[in-house]
């Protein structure tokens, strides 16, 4: 019952109206189901002459107890059934019985209905409410949590988990609202039929609910398997479908055939096992249902054969179909118990992500940086991943205007230097400041606005031109992008496209070269307009024809602004201000291309090596 509360609690207080308009629903058509059954009694009673009792009209008193007007409802009825037999004969009244059945089961059906209407809107809210906030903790988590997490495993959580959670949230409506309403109603009205069956029916009931319980915990342990061995899979997909031009290269088809074969039928012998056992569900809670109701048949029929009960045959006839309509509710609460349980191990899965820290946290009052200035400022700054520190003691001051080149060996910290400036990592010692403000002590948005960067993969959407350009700057006119485009020199093969500015690129732009994906990312840069540009080798995985391209437009970009460059290609950086040269994480050298030459050090070697 607690998991209950607990799918409750987080994903339906939006959804109130909906929620009681539901058990409006369900309560009513309970109603008008129990006066459909009752026209069993009158028809076995008086059509067929088993009770010969003649009944007398009873006048209203609404002031009486509940008991005494349900005995002058029940008398007033067969008083008016036996007076419609004497005036219109058994068949007419029979047709009359009839109608009655068919309007009553027309609003139980009808109401039935709505409470599905009111129903759907709660799952599908629940969903797109689920995902909203899985997306919004996506994107606001740190870069750092996503080393540690399959792509693949985290579409799995937005896709399958979710609609596990989604089922879960409507058996646990059924089993809190709809079922127990229900079941409370026919148990009602079966203690005051004959309180000696009912007491006796409840006694022999929980073993099979026992039963019933063992089987659903343990699938929980087994779903939570299933759904994590799925993320597996997904994640294998995901890595194919990137790496497939490797996989065809190094006629590596068959050996990934054989490991998601693999992976496919771990998955498959999981899942058998785990649907076996929510199978089980139903002819468990259907046998033990047959079985109670054989041991009803048999005690309520010794007690009318004895004598020794008030209840009728007719009565008892009733009975048993007022409770042989309690075990399809119970049937239901027993498959709803299991999907809650798989919906509970997804949701388990599903926080893992809902309930990451972010790291990278903004203060309460944090200062605003609406332009730059004068310099950024590295001071004893040292950083890690986990244990080994990458970056030591980095000392750096870059003022307005200037253009900075780190170069150095792979791993020596580059990348992870520039990553620190806009905080996608925060520093574990020493102080990075704009301006002289901690950037720890600033608006994160603001210190991401003013920085623009172009990275040695061309990170773009499966979009149109114009809204790859104009991806994260509001209102831009589309002058304002061509323009942009002609400075990074993508204006003229954008327009030769079939739709020019309109023209879809394809997934990350396949449908474009690396130099043309690469000048679109540049472009999108200088519509940013930043004062801060960061380069991250934005030409070493280009050919020499694009590269010189793409190298007169971010020459074109760098005009006039504040440039961090990250440069295998040494040649690319020679009219810089000032190089700093990396090794293990520290400033080894720092200083202008032909003062560095002359020190005849690690900048030296690096040069040769380019240059042989």
């Amino acid at each position: 019952m607690k998991n209950f509360f607990i799918l409750f609690k987080r994903f339906l207080p939006p959804y109130k109206k909906y929620v009681i308009a539901n058990i409006l629903c369900n309560l009513l058509s309970t109603i008008f189901s129990l006066f459909s059954f009752a026209t069993i009694i009158p028809i076995l009673q008086i059509l067929f002459g088993i009770d010969t009792e003649k009944h007398a009209y009873m006048p209203w008193n609404w002031s009486s107890e509940a008991k005494e007007i349900v005995a002058v409802l029940k008398n007033n009825v067969f008083y008016f059934i036996e007076h419609a037999i004497s005036t219109y004969g058994p068949s007419n009244t029979l047709l009359l019985l009839g109608v009655f059945l068919i309007i009553m089961t027309f609003f139980k059906v009808g109401l039935q209905f709505m409470a599905g209407f009111f129903m759907t809107p709660i799952q599908n809210g629940v969903l797109r409410d689920l995902r909203n906030q899985l997306y919004k903790k996506i994107i606001s988590l740190p870069i750092g949590f996503f080393s540690e997490e399959r792509k693949g495993d985290i579409m799995a959580r937005m896709t399958g988990d979710v609609a596990e959670i989604g089922n879960s949230i409507m058996s646990s409506l059924d089993i809190i609202f709809k079922n127990p309403i229900m079941i409370v109603i026919y148990v009602g009205v079966l203690f005051s039929l004959s309180w000696e069956l009912t007491l006796f029916v409840i006694l022999v009931s929980p073993l099979s609910m026992m039963l019933i319980g063992s089987i659903g915990k343990s699938l929980k342990k087994r779903s939570l398997l299933g759904q994590t061995q799925t993320g597996e899979l997904l994640s294998q997909i995901e890595e194919t479908l990137s790496g497939l031009r490797i996989i065809k290269a190094f006629n590596a088809e068959s050996k990934l055939e054989n490991r998601f074969a693999e992976l496919n039928n771990i998955v498959r012998r999981t899942f058998n096992r785990m649907n076996r056992k929510y199978i089980l569900a139903h002819p468990v809670s259907e046998f033990m249902g047959t079985v109670i109701i054989v041991i009803v048949l048999w005690y309520g029929g010794s007690l009318i054969l004895n004598n020794t009960s008030n209840i009728t045959a007719p009565t008892f006839i009733y009975y048993l179909i007022i409770f042989y309509s309690i075990i399809q509710p119970a049937k239901d609460i027993s498959r709803a118990t299991f999907t809650i349980q798989k919906g509970m191990a997804s949701l388990q899965r599903v926080d893992v992500i809902l309930q990451a820290e972010n790291k990278i946290k903004e203060k309460k009052n944090a200062v605003g940086l609406s332009s730059f200035e004068n310099e950024i400022s590295f001071e004893n700054v040292s950083f890690k991943y986990q244990k080994e520190y990458v970056l030591q003691d980095i000392n750096l001051t870059i003022l307005k205007g200037q253009t900075i080149a780190l170069v150095g060996q792979s791993g020596s910290g580059k990348s992870t230097m520039v990553d620190l400036i806009p905080r996608f990592y925060d520093v574990q010692k020493g102080v990075i400041s704009i301006d002289g403000v901690n950037i720890k002590d600033a608006k994160l948005h603001d210190v991401r606005s003013l920085m623009g960067n172009v990275n040695q993969e061309a990170i773009l959407f499966n979009d149109t031109f114009y809204n790859n350009i104009t991806f994260g700057v509001e209102k831009a006119t589309m002058d304002e992008v061509i323009a942009a485009a002609k400075i990074a020199n993508a204006h003229d093969f954008i327009i030769a496209t079939e739709n020019a500015y309109d023209t879809n690129i394809g997934d990350r732009g396949g449908k474009l070269s690396g130099g043309q994906r690469q000048r679109i990312s540049i472009a999108r840069a200088i519509l940013k307009n930043p004062p801060i540009l960061i380069l991250d080798e934005a030409t070493s995985a280009l050919d020499t024809e694009s590269e010189k391209l793409v190298q007169n437009a971010i020459e074109n970009l760098m005009a006039n602004r504040t440039s961090i460059v990250v440069a295998h290609r040494l040649s690319t950086i020679k009219k810089a201000d000032l190089i700093c040269v990396l090794h293990e994480g520290k400033i080894v050298e720092r200083g202008k291309h032909d003062e560095l030459i002359q020190l005849d050090g690690y900048y030296k070697r690096l040069c040769d090596m380019q240059s042989f």
